[in-house]
């Protein structure tokens, strides 16, 4: 078994003991950065993806629950990325097709990662169908997994492979300074015009650095210590929209293009924090 599996295997189980209540948390965040450091993990630049990556990773995140494979949970993204920091993936998730099905919790891993998970989303009725678009990181060739979790805690899985690599780790230089003044800066868009009851199109991108934790300084070659945002909350008129737990396998600049649906004029608000506790807020005027 090599190091990936073993970390998958035995360094998650704290996620099997709470029984994924809650997506992946600071603390174990901070423990699978840990973990990766510590087994020195350094895959090749780009080597085949792995299926024998999932069923050991699922067992780790999610011990022996069933899951079942659907086509109404759908991942949309490139055969082949440009670059492995910045990979284009769009998530949906056809209300129709699910017969019934009413996912509320949205995993996304990359399997072949040192940190898998790169984002978990909490849904509410107001995204209507779960429209969204993101970029994502890719340390080599693997699979994007989205597993969907309905209210009952049943488990549905889509899965789709991606040429990508070198995302996650390697050398950085780094004015400090200026990421530190530029970090938490947000941009907030609606599409016009909006028609309340139907869906609207949301833009969201905040400038910061997304340290993995997994990067060496180019001078020193020490590790650069992880800074990235963890947290993203989206509210339409104070109520619930969207929560994103963000982990280090999302893009540098945060990015999320979706879909909510606004009963009445009001205003949207994001709240975003990272791991160092800075919280950053901004909103935005939404009118007929």
């Amino acid at each position: 078994m090599n190091a990936l599996k073993q970390h998958y295997l035995y360094k998650c189980k704290p996620v099997e003991t709470v029984k994924m209540k809650q997506s992946i948390n600071k603390t174990l965040l901070k423990a699978l950065l840990a973990v990766a450091i510590s087994i020195g993990v350094s895959a090749p630049a780009s080597a085949e993806s792995d299926p024998k990556l999932w069923p050991v990773m699922k067992e780790a995140f999610f011990a022996k629950r069933e899951m079942k494979e659907v086509d109404f949970i759908k991942i949309d993204a490139p055969k082949r990325a440009e670059s492995g920091a910045q990979v284009p993936v769009t998530y949906t998730i056809d209300n129709a097709a699910a017969n019934g099905v009413k996912i509320v919790k949205l995993y996304s891993f990359v399997d072949a990662n040192p940190i898998p998970v790169t984002a978990t989303y909490h849904l509410t009725d107001a995204v209507g169908d779960f429209n969204l678009s993101t970029r994502i990181r890719f340390e080599m060739d693997a699979f994007v997994r989205l597993v969907g979790e309905d209210a009952n805690g049943n488990l549905y899985l889509a899965s789709r492979e991606i040429r990508a690599a070198g995302g996650c780790g390697g050398m950085v230089e780094n004015d400090e300074s200026a990421i530190r003044a530029a970090a938490g800066k947000i941009k907030l868009n609606v599409e016009q015009p909006v028609k309340f009851g139907m869906p609207t199109t949301a833009t969201f991108n905040i400038k910061h650095i997304m340290r993995t934790g997994l990067q060496r300084d180019l001078v020193s070659q020490g590790y650069v210590p992880a800074f990235y945002i963890n947290k993203t909350e989206f509210k339409y008129n104070g109520k619930p929209v969207m929560t994103v737990d963000v982990g280090v396998g999302t893009a540098e600049d945060p990015y999320f293009k979706f879909n909510f649906v606004p009963k009445e004029a009001g205003t949207l608000e994001v709240t975003a924090t990272d791991n160092e506790g800075k919280m950053f807020t901004h909103h935005i005027d939404v009118k007929g």
